[in-house]
């Protein structure tokens, strides 16, 4: 039988409170038998903290701050900001079909005020995107899942084998195919800012 989460447990776990206990353990550099020494806590009762089987008292946790040097707001401090976004592989290998074409799949929203946008991008064998596509110029990572991908910047030609990556920060325009008769996929990550999806 599972155990019963109660409210209190529910309503504490984001902020991660045992997660934060023992972060500030291992950044001290404390055993939990130094810690039970300084604070006056038993290890069991400071192990079950730091595994979330316990709920600390603000008593006890305004304790253990003092020997952290922390405050109470470390522990409950609201995040300024958190967005997860999850991009399914089944939803991926739907998108990643049809006409010859060079093929974005955004895998992030990339709306107002996102800090990076990334993109699996799809090249048809011979499949090129130029300077009047989404892409000319850019500041990014490119990381090749499968295929090979030709970059031409300027007259300079490099090639990418699956597993290579190529961080770029360029106003040059450039051009990105697929090298030889294979498709190529790319994963790119950039500047939420410069992002362009297809359309």
């Amino acid at each position: 039988m599972g155990k019963t989460v109660t409210y209190a447990h529910w309503a504490l776990a984001p902020y991660c409170i045992g997660i934060k206990l023992r972060a500030l353990r291992t950044q001290k550099r404390l055993t939990l038998a130094r810690l039970a020494a300084e604070t006056g806590l038993s290890t069991a009762l400071l192990s079950k903290l730091e595994t979330d089987r316990m709920i600390p008292t603000l008593p006890t946790l305004a304790t253990i701050s003092r020997v952290y040097g922390v405050g109470m707001g470390y522990f409950f401090a609201e995040p300024a900001r958190h967005t997860l976004s999850i991009t399914r592989k089944a939803h991926l290998q739907g998108l990643g079909r049809g006409p010859e074409m060079v093929k974005f799949i955004p895998l992030n929203p990339a709306g107002e005020g996102a800090r990076i946008f990334a993109q699996m991008i799809e090249f048809p064998a011979g499949g090129v995107l130029s300077d009047t596509d989404p892409l000319p110029k850019m500041s990014g990572l490119v990381y090749v899942l499968e295929g090979r991908l030709q970059l031409d910047a300027g007259g300079m030609q490099e090639v990418l084998e699956a597993g290579d990556c190529a961080y770029m920060e360029s106003e040059m325009r450039l051009s990105w195919s697929a090298a030889g008769k294979q498709r190529c996929r790319v994963l790119a990550v950039m500047p939420g800012a410069t992002a362009r999806t297809e359309g």
